[in-house]
């Protein structure tokens, strides 16, 4: 079952999981996923979380923009996130958007990663995007995998080129056409 409201895909009910936009009751887990992706893996390549307030804006900023934050409630609880946003700042990248998902690990294997992801495609289909980005590092081989699984291809790998637990990252970039 979909529902809609206005072209904001709302709520989707996938293999148990209800897929809908976020709202602002989400904002403590999702903080809760960001602190953790940062802290212990190399998901977010930052050394420091962003404070728990920054999401407030960081929601408002999406919707303004344009840009969903959908996440996966599974018997009561917000299983993750997946959102996409600008890959580049310059007007010319304007038509691709570069997506990001977390997820509870509690609830890996569950195909919920894929739900979320196959939901934010359709949207940024649906809002006549070109191409999605998935920047990766190539440690994670669970992204990578849910990313190929869902057609994205492999463009290149970056060696080295980002630091993280004192040690070089390499970044492995896929790509999905969306037309």
């Amino acid at each position: 079952m979909i529902t809609t409201i206005g072209d904001m895909q709302a709520a989707r009910v996938v293999d148990g999981a209800l897929v809908r936009a976020a709202e602002q009751r989400d904002l403590d887990v999702i903080h809760g996923l960001h602190v953790e992706a940062v802290l212990h893996s190399t998901a977010i390549w930052r050394d420091d979380p962003f404070p728990r307030l920054w999401f407030d804006t960081w929601l408002v900023d999406r919707a303004a923009g344009g840009f969903p934050v959908l996440v996966a409630e599974f018997d009561g609880v917000v299983a993750g996130y997946v959102t996409y946003g600008p890959w580049r700042e310059n007007p010319g990248y304007r038509f691709s958007v570069e997506d990001s998902i977390y997820l509870d690990p509690r609830f890996h294997g569950r195909g919920i990663g894929s739900t979320l992801l196959r939901a934010a495609i359709e949207h940024a289909i649906d809002a006549g995007h070109h191409v999605m980005i998935a920047d990766i590092a190539s440690d994670n081989t669970a992204s990578i995998r849910l990313h190929e699984r869902l057609g994205f291809e492999h463009v290149t790998v970056v060696p080295e080129v980002g630091r993280k637990f004192d040690r070089w990252l390499d970044l492995v970039i896929m790509r999905l056409p969306l037309v």
